[in-house]
């Protein structure tokens, strides 16, 4: 990594900041919004930032590890990058981009089946870290259709989306006039004219599509294909839906979206082996509680029944250690590692596995702890 880099760039708020600057205005509402008026969103960062922990001090030289295993599989961090639904019309390309840095770095990059990346292109890319989230297909043939490809393209590990049972209402998104297709009228092209780098990017690598649901349509235009998701896609997920996919999925299933200990038993006991505590990034409820208030009953109830992981709110390696030291094995970020595209392009993913590193080693030094399963010990508790 560019030393400069780390000068301009030393935290991922400077790659948020400057991403703004470089995304369209219509882009950028779609990544940062939540949903009404931004409290789930805003809710889950400022609860994460009142974790404190207490350090313990005069341990002599540490070496502290930051590789993990889940399913498995050795990570080299404890955080991945979680899916993120139109991908390509926030930076151009971005799945490949995203792909390339779990391939080389070691993490896993989990694609949506509405992203804009192709299973049989993505999934070898990332070489054994790649992870696939699925929208659950009403019809049984299209499910096993769908997941038979996840499995041939070499994806490990496959995760239902339980918490998104209908579209929420995305007011930002009302107002940026964003629709699928997206109308090119004055106000876009304009939004577009204003931000040259990604409006280049998009001349070299085309319009976003539903590259991973083509093979299931009969047209590949962006508006067949919004139909196709609201045709096809969601409003149907239950437990016996989970049972009938651990039938025909033999890698690790994941239920992504838990913010109840008792939904967290009932995953388990239809098939899951693991969960994953999230409220989509605040983008479903606005008034659902914080992902890291709910964390630890979901810990409490399943216990070592399950692999627990965490999302939504993470901004750096300070809220990774925050997340595990409440009993989280694992996480996901998807917005810092977009603001990392949209701050540098294709190396952005990269720096900012990067800046989640350092900060993680650096927490750990603080605390003074070489393993992850130490951060417990640090007596993690909310500012009062």
């Amino acid at each position: 990594m560019p030393k400069d880099l780390l000068t301009q760039y030393p935290g991922i708020r400077y790659l948020e900041a400057k991403a703004q600057k470089r995304m369209p205005g219509f882009s950028w509402e779609y990544l940062d919004q939540g949903t009404g008026t931004d409290r789930a969103k805003d809710r889950n960062v400022e609860r994460l930032n009142e974790v404190l922990f207490t350090p313990e001090f005069a341990k002599g030289p540490l070496s502290p590890r930051t590789s993990t295993e889940v399913f498995g599989v050795t990570y080299s961090l404890p955080v991945g990058i979680a899916p993120v639904g139109l991908s390509g019309l926030l930076w151009p390309n971005s799945d490949r981009a995203l792909a390339q840095t779990a391939a080389t770095r070691r993490i896993p990059h989990v694609l949506s089946t509405v992203g804009t990346g192709s299973i049989e292109e993505i999934g070898p890319m990332t070489t054994g870290m790649g992870w696939f989230q699925l929208y659950p297909p009403r019809e049984a043939g299209l499910r096993t259709e769908l997941i038979a490809r996840v499995a041939d393209a070499g994806f490990t590990t496959l995760v239902v989306t339980a918490d998104v049972p209908a579209a929420s209402r995305r007011e930002r998104q009302t107002r940026a006039q964003l629709t699928l297709p997206p109308k090119i009228g004055p106000r876009l092209v304009a939004q577009s004219v204003l931000r040259p780098a990604w409006s280049l990017s998009i001349l070299r690598n085309g319009l976003p599509r539903f590259r991973a649901l083509e093979a299931h349509m009969d047209s590949t235009t962006l508006a067949d294909a919004a139909g196709f998701v609201g045709a096809h896609l969601g409003g149907t997920f239950d437990w016996d839906y989970l049972r009938d996919l651990r039938q025909i999925w033999d890698g690790p299933l994941v239920v992504k979206g838990i913010l109840h200990g008792a939904d967290a038993e009932l995953a388990v006991e239809a098939g899951a082996d693991g969960v994953v505590v999230s409220n989509h990034g605040g983008r479903q409820l606005d008034a659902a509680p914080a992902a890291i208030d709910t964390l630890p009953s979901v810990v409490s109830a399943v216990g070592d029944a399950t692999t627990v992981m965490f999302d939504s709110g993470i901004r750096g390696g300070l809220d990774v250690a925050r997340a595990m030291a409440f009993g989280a094995q694992f996480c996901f970020c998807g917005r810092a590692f977009m603001f990392g595209l949209g701050a540098l392009g294709d190396v952005g993913p990269d720096h900012v596995t990067t800046l989640i590193e350092l900060e993680l080693l650096s927490v750990m030094h603080q605390l003074g702890i070489e393993s992850l399963d130490q951060l417990a010990d640090r007596n993690p508790h909310f500012a009062t």
